[in-house]
């Protein structure tokens, strides 16, 4: 009922069988999971390839790829030998070293985050106390890739790219870590394997909010529309990876696929339950199973959101994160904060007891109902300010039956 487990514990047997140190055994078999892992990372990575584009040919009312295999599922294989075979090209007066780091990057630190997400019971690559930080860790290294990128091309639009990506990261990875302390407080615990075993009652019912703000500030980070700015095809010809071309673009694309599946995976570790589900505790290989499923439908969500909603700009973008998402993410942890030491410090109250997450609920819609209130006075004092008696262009009246006469 492990495979997992059953496949080391055999491998293990036989390179002890070998006579080989222990050290050294468990070195073989940690580097053979980081391998098995990333091979299945890209895999599946190849997966989303297909699925992005039937997924975007279905809200754009088209078919999508139909021609190479059935439903066009030979049609990512071909896409990687067109990459494979197109020439890679370093534009002059680019820094070669520099240039040539950051396709690596965008894909490692994604596979990194891997590193620490649970996705059995029984199936984990690092069980780290200090999970949460890892993840913020490993993401600015990701966005130093990306200003690597834009200063190296030696190409003013892709350092325009670099540029709006440092402040859009900047300003979502404030409410992205805010969001992140909730269910830290609500564990007590800063491990992903902790997080998931708190959650007899999924966190996305218990603090709705943070869900939320952790949901968008993920699609920001991702760099994907609404939130785009950094990469704008109609202003800034695509921004910082412009001058790549080839398989380096194709580590960048990849990259950026994968990238949104995993933050789809630690949406669903962190606020849906992770591996949780029916009947792990028997058979702990479902817990990857249920993960994926969860991790999918969010996927989907983001898919949603990417083609249905138009570019914002990028006073909007940082006005929305600095103004509004900030300020609500810190109003929420010192509200669950106090909240949290008040019933299980002085009501002696669990943290797994249906009144303890009712009552983190009913604070979240408070804040909620709150935010609107706010929300609608902030409205009300914007059209004072600009009154609707604004002059408008009027057609004169004789223009006007001149034009019905002839239509």
């Amino acid at each position: 009922m492990d495979p997992v487990t059953a496949i080391g514990d055999w491998l293990e047997g036989i390179l002890l069988g070998w006579g080989l140190p222990a050290g050294l055994v468990s070195a073989i078999l940690a580097l053979l999971g980081v391998v098995v892992m990333c091979s299945l990372l890209l895999l599946l990575d190849i997966f989303l390839v297909w699925v992005e584009r039937k997924v975007v040919a279905r809200f754009q009312d088209r078919v999508g790829p139909n021609r190479l295999g059935p439903f066009g599922l030979i049609q990512p294989f071909a896409d990687i030998i067109k990459l494979l075979i197109k020439e890679d090209i370093t534009p002059a007066g680019a820094d070669k070293i520099v240039f040539n780091l950051p396709p690596i990057i965008a894909l490692a630190t994604v596979l990194l985050l891997w590193a620490v997400i649970p996705l059995a019971p029984t199936v984990l690559g690092a069980d780290v106390n200090v999970a949460v930080l890892y993840i913020v860790a490993i993401g600015a290294v990701g966005t130093l890739g990306i200003i690597m990128a834009g200063w190296a091309s030696n190409n003013k639009y892709a350092l325009l790219g670099a540029f709006r990506t440092v402040a859009q990261i900047i300003s979502y990875e404030v409410p992205m870590v805010i969001a992140l302390l909730v269910p830290v407080i609500l564990a007590r615990s800063m491990g992903l394997q902790a997080i998931v075993g708190a959650q007899s009652v999924w966190f996305i019912f218990v603090a709705p909010l943070a869900a939320i703000i952790f949901f968008i500030s993920a699609i920001a980070e991702l760099g994907r529309a609404p939130f785009d700015i950094n990469e704008a095809e109609s202003e800034i010809v695509a921004g910082f990876h412009i001058e790549y071309t080839g398989m380096r673009f194709g580590m960048v694309y990849a990259g950026e696929l994968l990238h949104a599946l995993t933050m789809s995976a630690l949406f669903s570790t962190l606020f849906l339950g992770g591996w949780r589900g029916p009947f792990v505790e028997q058979v702990p290989v479902l817990g990857v199973f249920y993960l994926l499923v969860k991790a999918f439908i969010l996927y989907y969500m983001i898919m949603w959101v990417r083609y249905s909603f138009p570019r914002l700009r990028i006073d909007q973008m940082l006005g929305f994160g600095w103004k509004f998402l900030t300020p609500l993410a810190l109003v929420l942890v010192i509200v669950t904060a106090i909240l949290d030491k008040l019933l299980v410090g002085t009501f002696q109250v669990q943290p797994a007891s249906p009144i303890y997450a009712i009552s983190m609920l009913v604070a979240n819609v408070l804040i909620a109902l709150v935010m609107i209130q706010v929300l609608r006075s902030y409205a009300r004092l914007q059209r004072q300010r600009f009154p609707d008696d604004r002059p408008v262009a009027i057609a004169p009246e004789a223009d006007f039956k001149e034009l019905v006469v002839q239509e």
